[in-house]
């Protein structure tokens, strides 16, 4: 337990607990980021016929949870400053004053050594690399760069959380062919609806805290326009995995089922007046509901694909 340090940048007001060390690592994205990863090492097995000792492939699941909490430490570190500005991030340890600013960068740049070393140990070089580039990815060229300096943010800086997959393929084979780099597309084009509509709920917070949002810098109206052209780039790009035989018939089923009450989520945003000043609770509930939705369409989607080649139901949908 840490008591709080009076020369921390943020005002000290309670001690640390373990769930304050856990919030840091930003838990709810790393189960994310773990699960696509985990897609993509069981894709790559069931692909390419190659085998991982499962030990191994435990190490290296374990370092990619490593490599995304060290990257939510760092975050978290550099952003002390407007988490503390915006009301629903003001209670993470740093604002709130549990854990000292200096103690969460230390946390995550040792973790990210840790990480990418226990990753070269349990699998090879080049998935090590992957990871240790998108530690740096999130942790420098998104937080550090682009958060702050352009609305395209979360575009450019959503090749962080595609990661994933590319890395469990590599761990697995040592290589990222074409299709891993399929499974890096659909959660970059998947990453703009998904957060766009939490910033039409939270625009007001992000203009408060000068962070160019898309809604804050060009509006609301322009960000449902946005969503609605990366959701309709998103539905076909995920049915990719059939063309090229990654995904067979389970997966094509449901993530073009998917894909549509996807879809039809972002036309009725794009109808509604969601992120307006004096939108309709109707409206709001809209993008509040798409957000979550994404959540689950990502999940089921990287699923499907892991119930396919883990369970032996991957059929090619064209019989090959």
């Amino acid at each position: 337990m840490t008591e709080p340090s009076a020369t921390s940048d943020m005002a000290p007001k309670r001690y640390a607990t373990a769930g304050d060390y856990v919030q840091l690592l930003k838990p709810r994205i790393m189960m994310l980021v773990v699960f696509t990863a985990i897609a993509g090492l069981v894709a790559a097995v069931g692909v390419t016929g190659v085998l991982i000792n499962p030990v191994m492939a435990a190490i290296a699941t374990l370092a990619i949870a490593l490599g995304s909490g060290a990257a939510g430490a760092i975050n978290m570190w550099y952003d002390a400053d407007i988490d503390q500005i915006m009301t629903r991030t003001s209670t993470r340890p740093i604002p709130s004053g549990a854990v000292p600013k200096e103690e969460a960068l230390a946390m995550g740049l040792i973790m990210s050594g840790v990480s990418v070393l226990l990753m070269w140990l349990a699998s090879n070089w080049l998935a090590a690399a992957l990871l240790a580039f998108s530690i740096f990815y999130y942790g420098v060229i998104y937080t550090m760069w682009l958060k702050r300096s352009t609305p395209q943010n979360i575009v450019i800086g959503g090749g962080a959380g595609a990661f994933p997959p590319v890395i469990g393929w590599a761990a697995v084979t040592g290589n990222t062919p074409v299709d891993a780099w399929i499974l890096f597309a659909i959660i970059f084009f998947w990453t703009p609806p998904h957060f766009w509509a939490l910033s039409l709920l939270a625009h007001g917070e992000y203009e408060k805290a000068g962070v160019p949002m898309l809604p804050v810098t060009h509006g609301a109206k322009a960000t449902r326009n946005q969503i609605l052209l990366y959701t309709i780039l998103l539905v076909p790009l995920a049915l990719l995995p059939v063309a090229s035989g990654l995904g067979g018939w389970i997966y094509g089923l449901v993530t073009l089922a998917l894909g549509l009450v996807f879809l039809a989520y972002a036309v009725r945003v794009w109808r509604s007046k969601a992120g307006d000043a004096g939108a309709s609770a109707a409206d709001m509930k809209l993008a509040r509901g798409m957000f979550f939705f994404s959540i689950l369409y990502l999940f089921l989607v990287f699923a499907a694909l892991i119930v396919e080649h883990a369970a032996g139901l991957h059929f090619p949908v064209g019989g090959a």
